[in-house]
């Protein structure tokens, strides 16, 4: 039985889940404490185990080559664009990730998102903080009739398409995987990616980060976008060119924005978090305890099952 360490801090919400990873893995070793770890720290809380469950550390060479007893990491983050697939496959380094794990509480976050933004709901709440009324300050819209665009069309995606059958809109969708099936059973729209900026009302981002989007919504492309539409990234910060992204809310090209992302994380020193069309949030999209409790228990159980990433195979291309 391999020995285990746990770097991610979250099974003390969850005693009972500790509970039944010590009856797998009676010595597991838990952190007591909630600071992220630097390259030496990691490395020493590493050193002597043959498996991690593992959050969003930095493996690095330094970590790898210090520990070279260790041979399986585990996730619990659902995304895993923070490891580096050559040198897991350089050191032997078997993985476990679960793609989709949290996929309904980013989703739903998303459609949560949508509505807020659209009804200025962030705007008008901080009205009223100033201590006003609405006044004569505009209106909000609808999202029923409005044609909503999803970039990035996975586990999220698909999520998200489901929850807005209800809503009475025209849906969208830009992917590189032709989506011709899935399309057909819930009457959605695959289009180009000019055109999905050119016709959605609303776009919701739900890219993984890989070489091939990093830097994606360049000024260039934001300003291919619909006039007034609204923009929500629960994705990925580095999608999106942020100075670029504040032009186009100052100027009304952008009538409002919802991000959970920023491109350097904690973000609260971006000015973006204050312009008053901008409803900014700090990474929650998949702050549930459901969520939580599902990453962590695939991570758990994860230990036993992991294969070895391919640098150029999803989720990795």
């Amino acid at each position: 039985m391999p020995k285990v360490a746990v770097t991610i801090p979250y099974f003390d919400f969850f005693p009972h889940l500790k509970d039944e990873l010590r009856t797998i893995y009676p010595d597991a070793k838990f952190r007591t404490d909630r600071v992220r770890f630097n390259e030496d720290q990691l490395i020493d809380y590493l050193r002597g185990h043959e498996a991690a469950i593992i959050g969003i550390e930095t493996i690095t060479e330094k970590v790898l080559s210090a520990v070279p007893e260790l041979k399986v990491l585990s996730l619990c983050s659902a995304g895993v664009d923070h490891i580096d697939p050559d040198l897991l496959n350089r050191h032997d380094i078997k993985l476990w990730w679960a793609p989709g794990v949290n996929k309904v509480s980013v989703a739903e976050l998303a459609l949560c998102y949508m509505i807020l933004a659209i009804r200025k709901v962030h705007y008008f709440s901080s009205i009223l903080r100033a201590g006003e009324w609405k006044g004569p300050v505009g209106f909000g819209a609808d999202l029923r009739g409005k044609t909503i665009g999803i970039h990035g069309c996975g586990h999220i995606g698909k999520e998200v398409v489901r929850l807005l059958q209800p809503f009475g809109v025209k849906i969208i969708i830009c992917d590189k995987i032709d989506m011709a099936d899935f399309c057909r059973g819930h009457d959605v729209e695959q289009v180009s990616q000019d055109e999905l900026f050119a016709r959605s009302d609303v776009l919701t981002i739900h890219l993984s980060r890989n070489k091939s989007t990093i830097g994606l919504y360049t000024r260039d492309n934001i300003a291919k976008l619909k006039p007034g539409v609204i923009l929500v990234n629960i994705a990925r910060g580095t999608l999106v060119d942020e100075d670029a992204l504040k032009d186009a809310l100052d100027s009304g090209h952008i009538s409002g924005v919802a991000f959970d992302v920023f491109a350097v994380e904690p973000a609260n020193s971006n000015p973006l978090i204050h312009h008053p069309h901008m409803f900014a949030s700090p990474h929650i999209g998949a702050t549930t305890s459901e969520s939580w409790e599902n990453m962590l228990r695939s991570g758990m159980y994860g230990v036993e099952k992991a294969w070895t990433p391919q640098s150029g195979v999803y989720p990795f291309d």
